[in-house]
């Protein structure tokens, strides 16, 4: 039985925004120096041969009756790549990041799994780009990661530079699928996980109490009320910042810190900017930083293994070098710590909102956070797809409530991108905040 995890039933009962709770990658597809990107035909070829390889592009969800456990998936038997695929036109990379965000905001279809792909041509110098589209309860940051990797081409050492796209027709044998479970499959295996449950309490609880020490519990300090915080839309709007990876580590190890010390510092400095120009100055901002368990995954062991760390970041009249201090000394503080040791408490405080209703209620007028950046360290080379190099790869996560400007930031063959996902109509100064994330990034990395 292939049920949800504590935390699969988190993310899925926690969305509740007006926008879902979806994760993206927009990834450029570069043509060959003679040749040109794959056509419809061989993309719809590829993802229905690869995504075999990945069982939850395969899977639909389904709620059990009350009483028979949490949620599981079952194999889709009428699993159809083309039911997932669709394919666009657009003018040039401001035309694709405005189709990305769009098509991360739409929701997916419950009836099929919970994916899509969009294959995206006019970007300009004959590129295309893939953007593919997940609800988070399928994989968290490290997972979709998993799941690129899975539909792009295989790598392999001897596959020249300009290969042709591997789009033959063969495709491989689908598993068997295995009946539906029935009630009594579903009570039984309910019943089954019961001793298990008992026997791992002690240490559910003290993760739980770790992770209470890591959210600060019992020395609560509400972040001020600015205008960074109000209740968002169905829409978003894609900035991002591209720069060189190899640079911003240089800058980490000379100032003693990590990439992602950098990267919140800089986060917190491009936000105190944006707040003093809009008449607001206020003296600390709260990001906050998802830390997954895991380091790696494969695409066959998917889901949410994420907890959040707090980092408290001086704002208005703030030094940038003061800023990285204090980011570091409390991403120090962590290290000893369980990762992801937050998401015990936060999920059962999460999900008893749901129950009663308040969530949504709560996280529009939550005053613990300011924004969120998601930090995912991606392949050193670059990926493949259809025989064509992948330039670039830009992420995308939508979370509701009132964080009307997230931050996720990609490690990707040599480059850091820093996308800025913000509610258009909440932060009309899009573009400012873009320039000031990577004007405050530079200034770091000097």
């Amino acid at each position: 039985m292939d049920r949800l995890s504590a935390n699969d039933l988190t993310t899925l009962v926690t969305d509740r925004g007006p926008a879902p709770m979806h994760i993206a990658a927009v990834l450029v597809v570069d043509p060959p120096a003679r040749g040109s990107c794959p056509e419809l035909a061989d993309v719809a070829r590829l993802l229905g041969r690869r995504a075999v390889e990945v069982p939850r592009l395969r899977q639909r969800l389904r709620s059990a009756p009350v009483g028979l456990g949490r949620p599981y998936w079952v194999d889709d038997t009428g699993f159809d790549v083309g039911r997932h695929l669709q394919v666009h036109a657009v003018d040039g990379v401001d035309g694709l990041l405005g189709l990305a965000a769009e098509v991360v905001c739409h929701p997916l279809p419950r009836d099929r799994p919970l994916w899509a792909a969009h294959w995206v041509t006019g970007i300009g110098s004959g590129r295309c780009a893939l953007v593919v589209v997940v609800h988070h309860v399928v994989a968290d940051g490290i997972g979709g990661l998993a799941v690129l990797q899975s539909l792009a081409d295989p790598a392999t050492p001897d596959t020249p530079p300009n290969a042709a796209p591997d789009t033959d027709a063969s495709t491989p044998p689908t598993p068997p699928t295995p009946p539906a479970p029935t009630r009594r499959d579903l009570a039984l295996d309910a019943w089954a996980g019961r001793p298990a449950s008992v026997r791992e309490l002690p240490h559910r609880v003290a993760l739980a109490a770790s992770g209470l020490r890591t959210l600060g519990v019992g020395r609560p300090r509400l972040v001020a009320r600015t205008s960074l915080n109000r209740p968002t839309g169905p829409t978003r709007r894609i900035g991002h910042v591209d720069r060189s990876l190899e640079e911003v580590v240089a800058a980490a190890h000379r100032l003693g810190c990590t990439v992602n010390d950098l990267v919140v510092t800089a986060v917190g400095g491009a936000l105190a900017d944006v707040l003093d120009r809009r008449g607001e100055r206020v003296g600390e901002l709260v990001v906050s930083v998802p830390y997954s368990a895991r380091r790696a995954t494969t695409a066959s062991d998917l889901g949410n293994t994420s907890g959040v760390v707090p980092f408290r970041v001086p704002a208005s009249g703030a030094d940038a070098r003061d800023r990285l201090r204090r980011v570091h000394a409390q991403s120090a503080a962590q290290r000893d710590r369980p990762r992801a040791a937050s998401a015990a408490p936060l999920g059962l405080a999460f999900r008893w909102l749901a129950r009663l209703g308040l969530f949504a209620w709560f996280i529009d007028r939550q005053r613990l956070v300011t924004t969120f950046v998601t930090n995912v360290p991606g392949p050193a080379e670059r990926l493949r797809f259809g025989g064509c190099e992948v330039s670039q790869v830009v992420p995308v996560a939508v979370t509701p409530g009132n964080t009307t400007v997230t931050f996720d930031v990609l490690s990707y063959a040599g480059r850091l991108c820093v996308a800025v996902v913000v509610d258009p109509v909440a932060v009309p100064d899009r573009e400012h905040l873009t320039a000031r994330v990577g004007a405050r990034l530079d200034e770091l990395t000097g």
